[in-house]
């Protein structure tokens, strides 16, 4: 359930010190049980039948199934509660963030690259929960580590520059217009430089 692509029957006989034949009898064994059937059940597809299985205790189809695909296995939500998985999928996906996650989303997108330990600097608190929060969520990703602290990285992605409704960084709104106290900074700067 949490690797990215089907599990062969070899990776799971390695993983598990069985053989290659042990594993699949025990994979067939669990499709037909999560499908509802005992083992001794003939193969048919009917998610809607009560079985008796041998210790003569009602069985019935699992919210999910077992499927042998692209040469491996791998755990699927059944077609019947596709409707209600994708409700839950994507009511996680819409959720709005937190406003410290905003705030850290906010340091992130106009320092990026940027380290955890600078992002906690700026905010002024550990922002640890919540960066694996936007890691989580796609919003950030981690772009390599500083050469001087060997600390992690970390930039928008394209799914943040997609919800921000933009097509780069550089169209992130200028702050400068928003920080007070910055009248004359012009004039600062052009008087540094005589």
């Amino acid at each position: 359930m949490v690797i990215d692509q089907p599990a062969t029957a070899t990776e799971l006989a390695a993983g598990l010190n069985l053989t290659v034949d042990a594993v699949e009898k025990l994979l067939a064994e669990l499709q037909r049980e999560y499908n509802g059937y005992t083992v001794n059940a003939p193969d048919t597809d009917v998610a809607s039948t009560v079985c008796i299985n041998t210790a003569g205790h009602k069985s019935s189809p699992r919210g999910f199934e077992l499927r042998n695909i692209a040469g491996g296995w791998r755990i699927y939500s059944r077609a019947e509660f596709a409707d209600v998985v994708g409700g839950f999928v994507l009511e996680g996906q819409t959720a709005r963030l937190t406003q410290a996650a905003l705030e850290t989303l906010a340091v992130i997108a106009y320092r990026q690259p940027v380290s955890r330990a600078r992002v906690s600097a700026i905010r002024g608190v550990n922002v640890d929960s919540v960066v694996r929060t936007l890691l989580q969520r796609g919003m950030i990703e981690d772009s390599g580590t500083d050469p001087e602290s060997g600390a992690i990285l970390y930039r928008t992605t394209s799914y943040f520059l997609e919800r921000m409704g933009i097509g780069s960084v550089a169209e992130l709104p200028q702050l400068s217009p928003h920080l007070p106290g910055l009248e004359g900074i012009e004039e600062f700067y052009d008087a540094g430089r005589m």
